[in-house]
């Protein structure tokens, strides 16, 4: 079985576009992580400049790549499928929801919850809370491994 550091060990995602600072749990049916958006993060530049604000789509990056993509590591391996660089995620669909905006410096935590997983498809229903836990943003999201 793998542990959290070995998931993020898989994780294809590199620096600048990787959304994941640590996995704090895992098992069959559910994910949870979080990240801290940096100040100097590449798109604060330009979404806005005299007001940075997280744009969504990386808060749905976020969400897919601890929610989807970690999360499917995990559940790849818990069948003896090892990840590899053969078995690529696909982000698929997304049905999210946003509540309030984030700023740089932000750290979000992540919950996802196992919808259906098979053949290498992964639905989950995921939330985003603040430091607060006040709700971000939630909704369903899908990939496949292929």
């Amino acid at each position: 079985m793998l542990s959290n550091a070995d998931i993020l060990t898989l994780l294809p995602h590199q620096n600048p576009f990787r959304f994941v600072d640590e996995i704090t749990f895992v098992d069959e049916n559910s994910i949870e992580g979080h990240y801290t958006f940096l100040a100097n993060a590449f798109f604060y530049q330009g979404h806005f400049p005299s007001m940075p604000i997280t744009p969504a789509v990386i808060l749905t990056e976020c969400a897919a790549q601890i929610g989807l993509v970690c999360f499917g590591i995990y559940l790849l391996n818990l069948q003896g499928i090892p990840f590899d660089n053969k078995k690529w995620p696909l982000f698929t669909s997304s049905n999210m929801q946003y509540y309030k905006k984030v700023f740089p410096g932000e750290k979000l935590f992540v919950r996802a919850t196992k919808t259906v997983f098979r053949h290498g498809k992964l639905r989950c229903t995921v939330e985003m809370i603040d430091i607060d836990k006040n709700l971000v943003c939630d909704g369903q999201i899908s990939g496949m491994f292929v």
